[in-house]
């Protein structure tokens, strides 16, 4: 079997993806052939090495874009990887209905060590890695592939406020989680409450979800969960060098920021 016929069967299964050690188990040509074939397809656009011995198809309906939905090949690229990963921020807000802001690039969180970012041809992803790996809300949605992780909305929002310094900024990002809060359940919360460590995160989302002025039951729950225990005043905007002063919320939020939506 030659690389193309082996992708024409992946395509014909709703497969994008391949690794070199499954061309190895397909073929009985030999590696110096393979790898010439390969190159010739690289250099035709019709696969893209993504990452060393891992490659993307691209179907003749993609080739202008010149790379394949990121939904299409996550799953099988970390299993390829073997590690636990999901779709985060910005990218996942697309799927659960918030896609305000269009992204030139993708956004995935894994588990430790480190993956690099990948950077090449029309495909950009960011990878952040989570120390505290979550216990719950990470769901499954489907593609024309089959199954992808993504953060629930409960997990995608705090997410983003958690990470808003690396990813241009609360006002960059706030209407989007005003979007992402008409997704917000009460479960999908509780799950949250249940396992999340980084209580000031709740607090910065508490404070934007009363300023937005959500569902009230959502806004209780956050609130009642920060009453269990003792907790500080906190910088809504985190700035080198600044320290948190006095807060004139419930919240124990210093404002110090002008919150500016363009929704």
């Amino acid at each position: 079997m030659t690389i193309a016929e082996y992708i024409n069967e992946l395509l014909s299964n709703e497969e994008y993806a391949f690794s070199w050690n499954e061309i190895l188990q397909k073929s009985t040509k030999s590696e110096i052939a393979l790898k010439r074939e390969l190159s010739r397809l690289v250099e035709k656009k019709q696969v893209v090495n993504l990452r060393k011995g891992f490659y993307l198809i691209i179907p003749p309906r993609y080739k202008k874009l010149g790379v394949i939905p990121i939904e299409l090949y996550l799953e099988k690229l970390f299993k390829y990887l073997q590690k636990d990963y999901y779709l985060a921020f910005y990218s996942a807000s697309k799927f659960h209905g918030a896609s305000h802001q269009q992204i030139q690039k993708d956004y995935v969180i894994t588990s430790l060590p480190s993956v690099y970012d990948i950077k090449k041809e029309s495909v950009n992803i960011n990878f952040f890695n989570a120390s505290n790996w979550p216990k719950k809300n990470i769901t499954k949605k489907k593609s024309d592939a089959g199954y992808f992780n993504i953060s629930s909305p409960a997990l995608t929002l705090v997410d983003l406020v958690h990470y808003h310094g690396k990813l241009g900024g609360l006002n960059r990002m706030l209407a989007i989680i005003e979007e992402l809060s008409e997704e917000l359940a009460e479960l999908d919360i509780n799950d949250l409450l249940s396992w999340y460590p980084h209580k000031s995160t709740i607090q910065r989302t508490g404070y934007l979800l009363e300023e937005i002025q959500v569902d009230q039951v959502i806004i209780d729950q956050l609130y009642d969960y920060l009453q269990k225990s003792d907790f500080f005043p906190i910088l809504l905007s985190l700035k080198k060098g600044q320290k948190a002063g006095k807060a004139k919320n419930r919240w124990k939020v210093d404002v110090n920021l002008e919150l500016e939506s363009d929704l």
